[in-house]
């Protein structure tokens, strides 16, 4: 059997995190190490490993997650000013837990490019 991942124990408040939002899909949370005055994770219950793994069937739960992204952004004031979302998918483009989570990033005027 595996073991589960921080943020499959997160889910499963077996670490504790600061919680913004959860319900029987995904669950968002404040991330310990901020790259921005918010940053904030939004991560599926389900494990999946990355995007670049989602299966079909996962669609009505990656439009969930960026739906709650949306829905996080406004509650937290910054819907208006702007914010991004980023997907890091494998070693190469950042991942460093293998849990699709989407980092939501705002507060500020962010650069671009980014990295």
């Amino acid at each position: 059997m595996r073991e589960k991942t921080l943020f499959e124990k997160i889910c499963d408040k077996e670490i504790p995190a600061t919680i913004v939002f959860e319900d029987e899909r995904c669950l968002a949370f404040r991330d310990i190490s901020p790259q921005a005055p918010l940053h904030i994770l939004i991560i599926p219950r389900k494990a999946i490993p990355r995007i670049g793994q989602a299966q079909f069937d996962d669609e009505n739960l990656l439009g969930h997650l960026l739906l709650t992204a949306a829905q996080v952004a406004r509650s937290e004031g910054i819907a208006d000013g702007g914010y991004r979302l980023v997907i890091n998918n494998g070693p190469d483009g950042g991942e460093a837990v293998p849990h699709l989570h989407i980092h939501l990033l705002g507060g500020r005027q962010l650069t671009w490019p980014p990295g």
